[in-house]
This record gives C-alpha cells, structure tokens and sequence, in this order.
C-alpha cells in the first residue's frame, strides 16, 4: 500500500516520462496460465538455491524471449528489459511477468518501456494497480495453477 500522497506525486513524476500504453495485444487466458510453469523451467540459478527471484518477457502466444534472475526482484526486471534494450528488441507485445509482487516500480518500469501487460505470482501493492490504470497497463496478479486476478485492463485478456 502507500499513502495517498506519496501516490500521487509518484505518478505525476511518471507522467513526466511515460504515456498510457497504447497495444491492441490480446493474449489468451490459458496463455498467462502457462507462464509461471515456462518461467520456473528457465530458472536455472532458482534450481540450484531456490533463493532468487526472476522476470521473463514473453510474446503473445507464450514463447520466452528472455528470463533474468536477481536476489531482488526489481534488478530482474531491470535485467530483462536491458536487454530487450541493448537487443534493440520491440516490446509493445510482450507480457512481463515476475516471480514475486508487484509495487510500483515495477509498474514504472513496465509503463516507460511501453509494456502492455505484467503479471506476478503474488499480489500486487495498491499503487502498482493505481499505476497500471493509469498507463492502460494489464495487470494481474495471484497468477497461480489456473486461477489468476485481473487488477486492470481485463480486454487483453481472451478466453473464459
């Protein structure tokens, strides 16, 4: 969670950087369900210690483009989309999903690269889905077996 004035002057600062995101990308249900499973399996350093956390970016149908491992789950991310980066790699269909929660600077990150949709296998902090509205970020959330929480954007998500 976070105060109500913290909030709301971290999103004006990332208004200053970043516009809402604009991706017709639709993804399937059964597509998200699958993601944590694909992810788990490109975790190489997470088999050995079981200690680290880790950020995929995956297409639209599933395909892993790139998995990072961290001790925190924000250099992950910042590994993956560095190298997207370096790569020169679009990522205006992808969806990020990350091994813990997201917070808000997950959600900044995501909304200044122009990512359209992140998903976590935990919960989400109340700025993370502020932000995500925000941005026109899909965001789900307990993305866990076959269950999962949309916070925001549901249409990009197909399926029952």
């Amino acid at each position: 969670a976070a105060c109500g004035l913290c909030g709301k002057a971290s999103l004006e600062a990332l208004a200053t950087q970043a516009r809402p995101v604009a991706s017709g990308m639709r993804v399937e249900r059964a597509v998200l369900e699958s993601l944590p499973a694909r992810l788990l399996e490109a975790q190489a350093s997470f088999g050995r210690t079981g200690a680290l956390h880790a950020s995929g970016l995956f297409d639209g149908a599933g395909r892993l483009r790139v998995c990072r491992e961290d001790v925190g789950r924000h250099n992950a991310v910042d590994k993956v989309i560095g190298r997207m980066a370096l790569d020169g790699a679009p990522v205006g269909d992808t969806v990020l999903l990350v091994s813990g929660r997201t917070s808000f600077e997950i959600l900044q990150k995501a909304a200044v690269t122009g990512i359209p949709v992140v998903c976590a296998i935990s919960g989400p902090t109340t700025l993370a889905i502020e932000t995500a509205r925000a941005f026109n970020i899909t965001l789900v959330n307990f993305l866990r077996g076959s269950g999962m929480n949309i916070a925001s954007c549901p249409e990009r998500v197909a399926g029952p």
